[in-house]
């Protein structure tokens, strides 16, 4: 085995898009309909992270959550809150397993949280 890809279910393709390449700074790799008429499937990454989203009824439920371990949590936290993203408005947040988080949840409940790892005291 070599990566994990997660889904996340999604409703309303501009609101997708507003949040995750928008705001958060995905790029989209691909994006994939059976016809003009079908629900989107759609791959969108971030460094050596995959996300895929879909409108795919049976694909997944909304409200998934997922960590992603980043380098550099501060300045990323700051590239978010200089944005005024009126929907978020995430902090750092000090978890008791020693590691600093932001936490963001999309328009359709899937939330993300991003850590870092601190030095041990």
């Amino acid at each position: 085995m070599s990566k994990i890809i997660p889904l996340f279910r999604v409703f309303d393709e501009t609101k997708a898009r507003e949040f995750y390449m928008q705001y958060l700074g995905f790029t989209l790799d691909w994006e994939h309909r059976f016809d003009d008429s079908a629900p989107l499937y759609m791959q969108i990454s971030k460094g050596s992270l995959l996300i895929h989203l879909t409108e795919h009824y049976g694909d997944c439920s909304p409200g998934a959550a997922i960590r992603v371990e980043i380098a550099g949590i501060e300045a990323f936290h700051e590239q978010l809150s200089s944005q005024n993203y009126p929907y978020q408005r995430p902090g750092i947040e000090i978890a008791p397993w020693n590691s600093k988080e932001v936490r963001v949840t999309d328009p359709f409940g899937n939330r993300i949280t991003f850590y870092e790892e601190m030095e041990a005291k």
